[in-house]
């Protein structure tokens, strides 16, 4: 039998730009995934499809698992052969039981290995514009527990230490305790004008911080509603946020957005809105499909060398021409001696990811600069192979023709509308409302039956002008249309404007 291995990996606090490399190299090969509360679901996603997820997340009263049982699931998965990795949040040895479990597999005589992760003690007062340490105000920072092992028969925290007005002290896990733990620093002479930060949800777009004093903090985080999981920051670098605030200050921090694209191509896209503080939601509204009849945009990639000049409308078709050229036993050479025109950043940079570099991008990415561009490289009697979506619009061939240019038009890949059941429930989460074609808003409205009520109140963003016209035709205020034609360029657009 295969020798199994246990890898206990910290998650980081929450964002997943934070896990490290080495742990999302181990989530991607996992067998079985064991994963905690505090671990994001991006994460958890990155495991192959094959893998199989036990979810054994603790929250205050709340354990799925005991933890016992937790290091006996660990023991056998791991005597089985299987290839198991112990997803936990932030660091699995700070106060993330770690240590327990390893000693379990030790004990078991089963290998094991430790990936450690950023722990939210650091990360949460990090991302809420407090530096734990910082040379006008402390020397050192200390992190500690505010729920000890209830087995104790008292608490082993000596408070009389750690009530030094010159450090910076961290706690985790002491909401349930946050007034007597107050007390007790007050008590032996920790000063209560002395500043309190409270992170709820340190580094991710749900994140929201209290601020306050010892005095104070327990009635402010009663009053604003605020729960665990959350970090305790207690010292005068908390009075440094006001002035070093990053992360949940701009104009999309913790705003919901919708995100109509299709999986393949929404990943860059909730990235660096998660980046930004806010919650992407996804609903892919249109899967990207090859067209009925491929026999055309086979052939159009087996002669492409008859061509003077190829467009590529998208990513989209480049990837199509390329699935096409592999299952012909071809390769970039079926291109030699042609030139190529792309419409829009992400579509040349798809290119050259297979060797080749555009001979002409617009600056506008829409069709009538595509025909105004290539007006003046081509002469009359020159074909031009437009390998795009099916149903497209017809501008640019319409302009090539007229003009003298045999063009040709190809369907490469076709878009299917697909419904969401949960796409009101996503709606009602959502402050804003994305739509990168004219084809996800066609499909966003097929969704709602055409009733568009639940998109009342939002703001809506467009990638481009058409997709605009597209959505205001359909009944929905445009907020929102992006300048430059890209994912990139809707967020920049979004991030300039005042959400309210």
């Amino acid at each position: 039998m295969r020798r199994g291995k246990v890898s206990l990996v910290g998650a980081g606090p929450g964002d997943p730009g934070l896990l490290t490399v080495k742990a999302a190299r181990l989530v991607a090969r996992a067998e079985v995934l064991i994963y905690d509360y505090l671990a994001a679901e991006p994460i958890v996603a990155l495991a192959p499809p094959h893998c199989q997820r036990i979810y054994v997340g603790k929250k205050a009263g709340q354990h799925t698992l005991p933890q016992q049982e937790i290091d006996a699931l660990l023991v056998r998965l791991g005597r089985e052969g299987r290839r198991v990795v112990r997803l936990k949040g932030g660091d699995p040895f700070v106060f993330g039981r770690g240590g327990e479990e390893a000693e379990a597999l030790a004990a078991a005589g089963v290998a094991f290995e430790i990936v450690p992760g950023i722990t939210s003690a650091i990360a949460a007062p990090a991302y809420a514009g407090i530096p734990v340490t910082h040379r006008e105000h402390n020397a050192q920072f200390v992190v500690c527990t505010g729920h000890e092992d209830p087995g104790k028969l008292a608490s082993t925290i000596d408070w009389a230490k750690l009530a030094d007005p010159h450090r910076t002290i961290v706690m985790l896990m002491a909401m349930g305790n946050l007034r007597e733990i107050a007390g007790c620093l007050m008590a032996e002479g920790l000063p209560a004008q002395t500043p309190v930060a409270v992170v709820r949800e340190g580094t991710k777009p749900d994140q929201r911080t209290a601020t306050g004093t010892l005095a104070t903090i327990a009635d402010v985080v009663e009053r604003e509603g605020l729960a665990a999981p959350a970090v305790v920051v207690i010292g005068s670098v908390v009075a440094l946020r006001e002035r070093i605030r990053w992360f949940d200050c701009g104009a999309l921090a913790g705003k919901g957005v919708l995100i109509t694209r299709p999986p393949e191509d929404a990943g860059e896209m909730s990235e660096r809105l998660y980046e930004l503080g806010a919650r992407p939601i996804s609903a892919p509204l249109i899967a990207i499909e090859p067209p009925h009849d491929i026999s055309a945009a086979r052939t159009a990639v087996e002669h492409a060398g008859a061509y003077q000049w190829i467009v590529f409308t998208s990513r989209n078709g480049v990837r199509a021409f390329f699935e096409h050229a592999a299952a012909l036993g071809r390769d970039a050479r079926v291109l030699g001696g042609v030139k190529i025109a792309a419409i829009g950043s992400v579509t040349a940079q798809t290119l050259r990811a297979h060797g080749l570099r555009a001979d002409f991008v617009p600056d506008d990415y829409v069709a009538e600069a595509v025909a105004d561009g290539l007006l003046e490289r081509t002469s009359a009697g020159e074909r031009v192979l437009l390998y795009r979506a099916a149903g497209a619009r017809d501008v640019l061939p319409e302009r090539l023709r007229a003009n003298g240019r045999i063009c040709e038009v190809v369907a490469a890949y076709r878009t299917r509308a697909l419904g969401d059941p949960a796409l009101r429930e996503k709606l009602a989460r959502a402050d804003v409302l994305t739509f990168a074609s004219s084809s996800t808003v066609r499909a966003f409205v097929a969704a709602l039956d055409g009733d568009l009520s639940p998109s009342r109140g939002k703001t809506v963003a467009c990638i481009g002008p058409i997709t605009a016209q597209t959505a205001r035709e359909a009944g929905l205020h445009v907020d929102v249309v992006a300048e430059v034609h890209t994912a990139d360029g809707l967020i920049d657009a979004l991030e300039a404007t005042a959400l309210t």
